[in-house]
């Protein structure tokens, strides 16, 4: 499993814009440059994290982002499994994987099983809340 540049930007934009929670939205620009992230590829991650109803968004003069729920309540796994194709620690076990003619028989798969249950169990346990430092914005 190798987390995409995708998967490691939403995860520091989502702990940007819980550091620097207020009511007000965040401007994609201002994002852009406190985690040092193109706008242009911060558009798609935002727009994925927005459609999953992460974040909302305002067009417009005071518009932006903002977490649609607390830190507590988004997981790194949740994050995590909507920028990636998968989390599996092997191709079998992704979710769209085909059956293998090989798992009744597989010396292995046990291993590749508990692997992802381990890999599912931390990032589940691991919140944005968890991960904000102090709570400080940076400028």
């Amino acid at each position: 499993m190798l987390i995409s540049t995708r998967g490691r930007y939403a995860l520091r934009v989502m702990v940007d814009l819980a550091q620097c929670r207020s009511e007000d939205y965040v401007p994609l620009k201002l994002i852009s440059q406190r985690q040092g992230i193109s706008e242009k590829y911060l558009e798609s991650i935002i727009k994925l994290l927005v459609k999953a109803r992460f974040l909302s968004g305002l067009r417009g003069k005071g518009g932006g982002y903002k977490l649609t729920r607390p830190p507590e309540q988004y997981t790194v796994y949740q994050i995590l499994s909507l920028t990636e194709d998968s989390l599996a620690p092997v191709a079998c076990l992704s979710p769209d994987a085909a059956a293998c003619p090989r798992s009744s028989r597989c010396p292995t798969l046990p291993v590749w099983q508990g692997l992802d249950r381990v890999i599912r169990d931390y990032l589940s346990g691991v919140t944005v809340a968890d991960l904000m430092d102090g709570g400080a914005c940076s400028v």
